[in-house]
């Protein structure tokens, strides 16, 4: 049996049984929060809990290493949507220790592509088209940087109002421990 069939046999016991009805919230989160987090499997489970998260409570937005690489992208509009949109009055970039982004190398990452079959010519064509691949595909060195430099990019978005807090931490994978590294409220960092 495929993952799909076990996920859509479970779907079915899932509707049938109406456990659904313990999730039941509306598109506006409770606490008024948005969290741009990792998309790292630990923290399916772990980051609501450390979090005092509830289903409704917040809307969840993951990608890896929780970063924003371009204010123009998808992640920097979702987050833009929660505010303007869906009532989110405070953002929290929550990264977390051993993120695989850690020391992400653009050389040995397109090796891995040509391992499963991507030909060097379809590199090359984005290369001559201009898009800079070493930048989009290269991590970072230290997490609580990189975290700061997220925040600093919805901070100053030019359609993000002013008096939405960001605020800036980095989770244990483990432990759900949190580090805060940037205060939105008070604009101070650790």
């Amino acid at each position: 049996m495929s993952i799909l069939e076990e996920v859509l046999d479970f779907n079915q016991e899932f509707v049938a049984s109406g456990e659904y009805a313990q999730f039941f919230s509306n598109k506006y989160p409770e606490r008024q929060l948005a969290i741009l987090s990792c998309m790292d499997a630990r923290m399916v489970e772990l980051l609501p809990r450390a979090l005092g998260l509830k289903n409704g409570d917040a809307k969840l937005i993951k990608n890896a290493g929780a970063v924003v690489t371009h204010p123009w992208g998808s992640v920097m509009r979702s987050l833009l949507v929660a505010v303007l949109e869906l009532k989110v009055k405070e953002i929290m970039v929550v990264a977390h220790y051993d993120c695989g982004m850690r020391g992400l190398n653009a050389d040995a990452f397109l090796g891995k592509a040509r391992e499963q079959g991507i030909p060097d010519d379809r590199v090359a064509t984005l290369r001559h088209a201009g898009i800079d691949l070493d930048g989009w595909l290269t991590g970072f060195d230290n997490v609580e940087d990189s975290v700061r430099h997220t925040v600093g990019i919805i901070r100053r978005h030019p359609l993000m109002p002013d008096n939405v807090a960001v605020h800036g931490l980095v989770i244990h994978p483990a432990t759900g421990k949190l580090n805060l590294v940037v205060d939105g409220k008070t604009g101070s960092t650790a």
